[in-house]
């Protein structure tokens, strides 16, 4: 009987699931290494009861002191490089995207950089307390944030995947540790250390549906010198990554904005009349020339419609007949962005790691290393809208006269098309005047921008032994970040457009794709099209570091440890727009961009102690408490000192009981603080008030200099059960609370609470005449707090089979019971599994995009013998409720599970050759109703990979 592919696979899959199904990380199963230190070898999670081997001290994320058991207080998931090779992630992204632990809500995500000027930036997000809360360390120690972005989030994609030894992430707060920015956890990527050897590593992979989507990745890697022998190591990695585009139109699923009754989309389309509208060379107080006549409208959805429309020919000029009227009972055309759109951007990524250590001294060393990565990200999404509201942020319109609108004048010939659908539709008062018209400028083609970031890191330091057992690390290290965007194509000078369509004598016919040379020629003649540079961003952290730690007396129980250290930091950040983007005047690029150039100074103190109270009693095998404490000094912000304190119960030498408690904060950045307040363009919004949707309008956004720092609680409190080495479960409770919260309100936001009738929303929307949002304010400020709870899950067992063969079960999950977040107004909004309220409004924060979901977990399964194995993972996540659909019926996406699979064969002489499948089944994303502004259609853009089913093959060689 013939099989299909398909078939074939599925029952590959269920067969490997047979024989069970477990974690892809097992928390802290492999014994934890110090920042600066090689890996050490795998250790069960609880100390074995002999001691006849001598445990060596090692440093933990989360904690400075030098601890034996692997498995302590704090909750750390340990991913090795053997963990990231099984499940064949392709990027530090992917990676981090798949742990139960992070979430799609608060961070960044590179396919959702497509419209939104991310500038090619991907962040992480723990228990969705948004990346800004998220501490991201290369081998402890802090990076310069992303230039461009928030100032205190790190672009992931820079850090090489190939560089990495293993990731340890804390899923609990660390500010008594390591200062700001540790509220929801810390994510630490360990490079590799101490390498002797030359190996090579190429991969290739590709979706197995037509369009882009490609992958490949090489890397080299060589590290020569033995510090016990040879009193030195050197290490080098150079490593090079590249991602083909993909886009709407290669997937059924993404390929329209138009589903009904689910969705319609309404962006901006072509030769819809806005209202009549006289030219004029003064400034009146509204700050634009010439007079809107009563009526006028403020998007496609509030205007008097599209000639085309009426005659059902919207088609001819790529647009589609939406199915509601405008708020003038007019038919009009609107633009379906989706083929168009970029689901996954084209990526390339150079990375260059190197470290080397010298043994100075029998008890002493200098070390060194250093980081290059180079990303260059090139989005590419539909062609420009142009129109009166979007012109009205640009300055150059009243600096030039020219009116901040496209005028279709009676003498242009065109103008009878116009005239006889508005003396048919009845709107003969607006016949023979000046009209506005609504553009989608297909003339300069799709806007495609390219964003080259790079991240920099040089350290250089000394370690040792002072005075018995007391450690010293003193380093300085230099951090940055920069940033250079362009555009490539698809955008133009909106004061050159409009000077060429409003000329006395134009020709221009918005009802048509195809303009006269006369009017082509003039567009060429103005220098219209603009390619160049945009952003040029620059951030930088200096850092110098010295800490201490070792043992303070014996006591009946074990030795009291301490740790102390001081770092002082110089923060900079700087912005420095092109001409284009200062003015506002580049349509597409969401106005004007004002340079900033801020830097500060930070000084910390910090200290930490380890008490074991008890030892060797009935119930009690030991019980240990730690305490940290640290105070920061921050430039125009003040002082903030936090602490935790953590304990450990063990009753028995395979029972781990375990909590801790702290307190966190959260500096507002320098972006957040100082950057100026300017007039642009919001992102889209749906208006309760007027039933419109995907409206777009001025928006006054900046920074706030009174801005005070956010303030945290944490607490955590579980068991690890451990009853031999080839078994291990643990359960995790935690909680989180954060008051004085940072928050750039969205534009979704301001608009629903106006609507309501918030009292503390009153000045934050302006009215047209018509009753419709003309312009809204979204200041950075303090306000509202975040209440989550949720628990953590893992369990493990190895277990030997006959033939020498190995089968290894994980699990990791996470559970999510609460996560309430409480606006400025006090009103508390319940974001776990939805993205609206019982109303269909977004709930605070899912208009940027990513849910919390409830449930979340890894499974897999590895069987190894000989010299192949082979791995099946299961990814999945619980249902969520994402909108209501155009007839208001609440709409809910269901569970999700997917399915990978990995092979390696090791049996040639120092080579590894792996093969490999993600989305097994190639099964399709569930229909998504979109509440957040995101360009892509159809499916969650911040959950789900378009590329669906995706098969890749790598090999890798040892020389020596």
């Amino acid at each position: 009987m013939k099989l299909s592919v398909d078939g074939c696979i599925r029952r590959s899959v269920y067969a490997a699931f047979a024989a069970g199904i477990a974690s892809f990380a097992v928390p802290a199963l492999a014994q934890e290494a110090p920042a600066e230190a090689p890996a050490a070898p795998e250790a069960p999670a609880v100390a074995p009861k002999s001691d006849a081997v001598k445990l060596e001290r090692v440093q933990v994320t989360g904690s400075r002191i030098k601890r034996i058991d692997a498995e302590g207080a704090l909750p750390i998931e340990t991913i090795t490089k053997a963990q990231i090779e099984r499940a064949g992630y392709k990027s530090t992204e992917e990676l981090l995207a798949a742990l139960p632990v992070t979430s799609t809500l608060g961070g960044t995500q590179l396919s959702t950089g497509a419209g939104s000027s991310t500038y090619g930036n991907a962040t992480v997000s723990l228990r969705g307390l948004d990346a800004d809360r998220t501490l991201v360390l290369i081998n402890g120690r802090r990076l310069a944030p992303q230039a461009g972005a928030s100032g205190v989030a790190i672009n992931v994609n820079t850090i090489p995947l190939a560089a990495i030894e293993r990731v340890e992430v804390l899923k609990d707060g660390a500010s008594s540790a390591y200062g700001s920015d540790a509220v929801a956890g810390v994510v630490n990527f360990i490079l590799k250390k101490n390498y002797n050897g030359l190996e090579a590593f190429g991969e290739y992979g590709a979706p197995s549906r037509s369009g882009g989507g490609k992958n490949s990745r090489v890397s080299l890697t060589g590290g020569y010198g033995d510090i016990a022998k040879d009193r030195f190591n050197v290490l080098a990695s150079i490593s090079y990554e590249d991602s083909t585009a993909l886009y709407g139109k290669d997937r059924e699923f993404a390929n329209t904005a138009v589903r009904l009754p689910y969705f319609s989309g309404a962006a901006t389309g072509q030769g819809n009349i806005e209202g009549s509208y006289t030219p004029g060379t003064g400034q009146p107080s509204t700050g634009e020339t010439g007079t809107r006549g009563p009526g006028f409208g403020n998007s496609p959805a509030t205007g008097y419609g599209n000639p085309l429309a009426a005659s059902g020919d919207c088609a001819s000029i790529r647009m589609f007949q939406n199915p509601t009227p405008t708020s003038q009972g007019a038919p009009y055309c609107t633009y379906d962005s989706a083929p168009d759109v970029g689901l996954l951007p084209d990526r390339q990524l150079v990375n260059f790691v190197t470290s080397g250590t010298f043994q100075l001294a029998k008890n002493h060393q200098l070390y060194a290393d250093a980081l290059y990565g180079e990303s260059e990200v090139t989005q590419a999404i539909q062609a420009s809208p142009l129109r009166r509201s979007f012109m009205l942020t640009d300055s150059r319109f009243f600096e030039t006269g020219v009116d901040p609108v496209l005028l279709i004048r009676p003498s242009n010939p065109n103008y009878q098309i116009a005239s006889d659908y508005l003396t048919a539709q009845g709107f003969t008062s607006l016949v023979g005047q000046p009209l506005a018209v609504t553009a989608r400028v297909f003339d300069f083609g799709g806007r495609t921008v390219r964003d080259k970031s790079t991240q920099q890191r040089y350290t250089f330091g000394a370690r040792g032994t002072i005075i018995g057992s007391h450690e010293y690390d003193v380093y300085i290290a230099h951090n940055e970040s920069q940033l250079k965007g362009k555009t490539v194509g698809g955008y133009f000078s909106q004061v050159a457009f409009a000077s060429v369509v409003n000329q006395a004598d134009s020709d221009y016919n918005p009802w048509s794709l195809t303009q006269s040379d006369t009017f082509n020629q003039r567009l060429v003649a103005a220098g219209a099209e603009y390619v160049g540079p945009t952003l040029s961003a620059k951030t930088s952290t200096d850092i110098i570091e010295a800490s201490f730690n070792g043992d303070v007396v014996a006591l009946p129980a074990g030795m009291l440890q301490y740790a102390a250290g001081t770092q002082y930091r110089q923060e900079k950040y700087k912005l420095d727009p092109s001409a284009a983007l200062l003015s506002g005047d580049i349509s597409g690029l969401g106005g004007a961009t004002p340079p900033l150039d801020k830097s500060r100074d930070v000084a910390a103190v910090y200290g930490e102690f380890s008490l074991p109270l008890m030892k060797d009693l009935p119930l009690i095998k030991s019980l240990d408490l730690g305490v940290g404490f640290r105070g920061d000094h921050y430039d125009q912000i003040g002082n903030a000192f936090t602490y935790k304190a953590n304990a450990g119960w063990r009753p028995a030498d395979e029972i781990l009981v375990r909590g801790s408690y702290g307190t966190g904060f959260r500096a507002p950045s320098l972006v957040e603080l100082f950057y100026p307040q300017t007039l642009g363009t919001s992102e889209e919004f749906d208006d309760p008030g007027t039933g419109q949707t995907g409206l777009q309008v001025n928006a006054l956004s900046g920074g706030n200099p009174d801005l005070k720092p956010e303030k945290s609680r944490q607490a955590t409190y579980g068991l690890v059960w451990q009853p031999d080495e080839s078994f291990n479960v643990s359960v995790d409770r935690w909680r989180v609370n954060i008051k004085q919260a940072i928050n750039s309100p969205s534009a979704q936001l301001v608009v629903s609470r106006f609507r309501s009738g918030d009292p503390l929303y009153p000045d934050s929307v302006q009215l047209s005449s018509t009753g419709d949002v003309d312009s809204i304010k979204v200041i950075t400020a303090n306000g509202g707090a975040l209440d989550i709870t949720g628990y953590d899950f893992g369990a493990g067992y190895r277990v030997r089979l006959a033939q020498a063969a190995r089968l290894e079960f994980n699990y990791n999950a996470t559970y999510l019971s609460k996560f309430d977040e409480t606006s400025i107004s006090g009103e508390k909004s319940n974001k776990v599994a939805t993205l609206v309220d019982a109303a269909g409004n977004p709930v605070i924060g899912a208009e940027g995009g990513g849910v919390a979901v409830r449930y979340k977990h890894i499974l897999s399964t590895t069987y190894s013998k000989s010299v192949w194995s082979g791995t099946v993972t299961q990814n999945f996540y619980s249902g969520y409720e994402d909108g209501h659909d155009l007839n208001d019926n609440r709409h809910f996406i269901g569970g999700r599970s997917l399915y990978d699979l990995t092979i390696a064969y090791k049996g040639i002489k120092n080579t590894k050759i792996g093969f490999g499948m993600k989305n097994v089944f190639d099964v399709d994303p569930p229909l998504f109703i979109p509440v957040s502004n995101q360009f892509q259609s159809g499916y969650d853009a911040a959950l789900e990979d378009p590329r669906r089913r995706f098969v890749f093959l790598n090999a890798t060689y040892k020389f020596f």
